[in-house]
C-alpha cells in the first residue's frame, strides 16, 4: 500500500455526487472482478457522515497501473478528476479497514416474517403488524443499515444492490492482507491521511 489515486468526482446539474459516485464503484467492481485483483484497497478521505467526493484506490505501483491501462472508467471519465499514480505521504494519521457490512436483517426479509406470521396467526391485527414492523425496524437499523453505502447495478441480472460499508478505528500499525472485489476488507488495512 505504497501507492494511491484519488478520483475526485465532478458532479453536475444532470448528475448528482450519488449517482456518478455509484457508476464508478459498479466499474470499478467489475474491473477488480475481471482482473481478479485482491490487492487494491479502497477508501473514502472526504468521509464524514457521508463517503464525500472522493475514491482513493491504494495499492503497489504495479497493480495500480495495470487497473488504470484498462481505462476502466470509460465515459466517466469526464465526471472525474483522476489523479496520477502518487506515493503515500511520509506521514500519514494512521491505518483504517473499510470493509462491507452484510445485513442479515431487510424488508424484504420483514415482508416475508410478516406474511409468515400472518398466515400462523401470531400476527392478528394492524396492530400487531405495526408492533412487529417497528420492533423489526429499529433492531435492522441497530445492526448497521444506518452505515454508509454505494448502490451498485449487478452485471449478470442487471439489479441494483446496496453494498454498506463500516470505517474502521485508526490504527497505528498496518494489517497486510486481501481485498475483496469492491476494494474492502474485514483485515487489511489502508493508510489514512
Amino acid at each position: 500500500m505504497k501507492y494511491y489515486i484519488d478520483i475526485q468526482i465532478k458532479p453536475d446539474e444532470d448528475m448528482s455526487l450519488y449517482f456518478i459516485r455509484n457508476k464508478v464503484f459498479t466499474k470499478l467492481h467489475k474491473t477488480l472482478h475481471d482482473l481478479k485483483q485482491t490487492s487494491i484497497g479502497v477508501s473514502f478521505p472526504n468521509y464524514k457522515l457521508k463517503l464525500g467526493n472522493i475514491v482513493r484506490l491504494h495499492g503497489d505501483k504495479n497493480a495500480l497501473e495495470m487497473l488504470q491501462k484498462t481505462k476502466w472508467l470509460g465515459g466517466l471519465i469526464g465526471y472525474c478528476d483522476v489523479s496520477d499514480i502518487t506515493p503515500v505521504p511520509e506521514t500519514i494519521k494512521g491505518y483504517r479497514q473499510f470493509s462491507r457490512i452484510r445485513p442479515t436483517m431487510t424488508m424484504a426479509k420483514l415482508a416475508k416474517r410478516v406474511l409468515y406470521q400472518k398466515r400462523t396467526g401470531a400476527l392478528n391485527t394492524s396492530q400487531d403488524i405495526e408492533a412487529y414492523t417497528k420492533q423489526y425496524k429499529a433492531k435492522m437499523f441497530a445492526t448497521g443499515l444506518d452505515k454508509p453505502y454505494l448502490e451498485l447495478q449487478s452485471h449478470s441480472n442487471g439489479h441494483y444492490y446496496r453494498v454498506y460499508i463500516t470505517i474502521g478505528e485508526l490504527q497505528d500499525i498496518a494489517v497486510k492482507g486481501l481485498f475483496n472485489r469492491f476494494g474492502l476488507s474485514k483485515a487489511a488495512t489502508i493508510p489514512w491521511f
